[in-house]
């Protein structure tokens, strides 16, 4: 599995991290030490991007002492979606979202990004599983599609 790496301005910092823990093992600790309906939420978004393809990894990323749990990150020939954590809602955040078609309009943020696009969530709202695995695979697709590209 892949480590974590430095660099990005945190959202939560209410735990520390396993020192040495797996990628896995750190979003297992994001997930608790929200131990609200975040968590709730993150765990029930992880499971749906993971059951989305079989080869998606998880990373963590951008750890540092603000945000020593870091962000939560799923790859498959690179970056698919972050899940970020914020004190009023989680924000999905598709790395190539504006190159994607989302016939079931599940993005509503940074929809005036120039490659990126974000799915806010707030507490009490619920996601379109099947939209949004879709989503995931064409994330999946595209980038499988920019790494042959660049062979």
């Amino acid at each position: 599995m892949k480590t974590s790496t430095p660099g990005k301005t945190g959202k939560d910092s209410p735990a520390k991290a396993p020192d040495n823990g797996s990628p896995s093992q750190m979003i297992d600790a994001r997930i608790k030490a929200l131990a609200d309906w975040r968590g709730e939420t993150l765990s029930r978004l992880r499971r749906i991007i993971l059951q989305a393809d079989s080869s998606i990894t998880e990373d963590v990323k951008w750890r540092k002492a603000s945000n020593p749990l870091g962000v939560p990150v799923w790859e498959c020939a690179g970056i698919i979606c972050t899940g970020e954590t914020y004190k009023d809602k989680l924000k999905l955040t598709f790395a190539r979202g504006a190159a994607l078609a989302d016939p079931s309009a599940l993005f509503n943020a940074s929809l005036d990004a120039g490659t990126r696009r974000a799915i806010d969530i707030r507490e009490g709202e619920t996601i379109n599983e099947k939209a949004l695995k879709a989503l995931v695979r064409a994330a999946v697709a595209l980038n499988a599609s920019k790494a042959s590209a660049r062979r």
